[in-house]
């Protein structure tokens, strides 16, 4: 088993920290001292799964902007894309809904970025991200179940429907 490094646990505990903070929105120094402790042991026992390669990575500019720029503008925007559609569906009889899976193809390798684009594509309404799959050449495809599989579109539209803009901007996060 692949034992975690001094900088793999470091990054690891900074993102607990962070989420801690996040979650007690305090500074009270009891909470402090107990966030602190609850971090390092699951930075200790999670660090060799949860970092897989550069431990800051994320910290260089072009990934760290990149990455604000994503969860700040460019998911929101195709959350509330997603949200109006499915709205409009409820809402409106006359509008389709033809449910079922679609195998959408993508261009991303690393393994958080894939990870980051099924998690996004899963969390926008009418759409959950059931398998990410190899083919025998290599290619990676997801399987999405979504609220309108028309037939009639061709899967590569559809696909890029699905994925709007997010997948290449998972690339740029994780190069």
């Amino acid at each position: 088993m692949k034992k975690a490094t001094v900088p793999a646990v470091a990054a690891t505990f900074l993102v607990c920290a962070v989420f801690w903070l996040l979650i007690t929105w305090s500074l009270d120094v009891q909470k402090l001292i107990a966030g602190a402790v609850i971090c390092l042991i699951a930075a200790l026992f999670s660090a060799r799964f949860f970092v897989q390669g550069r431990p800051f990575g994320l910290l260089r500019p072009g990934c760290f902007f990149s990455a604000l720029a994503y969860f700040l503008v460019i998911f929101p925007g195709e959350l509330i894309k997603a949200n109006w559609d499915v709205a409009r569906r409820a809402f409106s009889p006359r509008l389709p809904v033809n449910p079922g899976i679609v195998r959408v193809p993508t261009a991303l390798t690393n393994d958080c970025a894939l990870n980051l684009l099924a998690n996004s594509i899963t969390l926008t309404p009418g759409t959950i991200t059931m398998d990410i799959a190899d083919d025998e050449e290599g290619k990676t495809w997801y399987y999405i179940h979504c609220i309108d599989a028309d037939a009639e579109s061709a899967p590569e539209e559809k696909g890029e429907a699905i994925k709007g803009t997010l997948e290449k901007w998972a690339g740029r996060i994780f190069r």
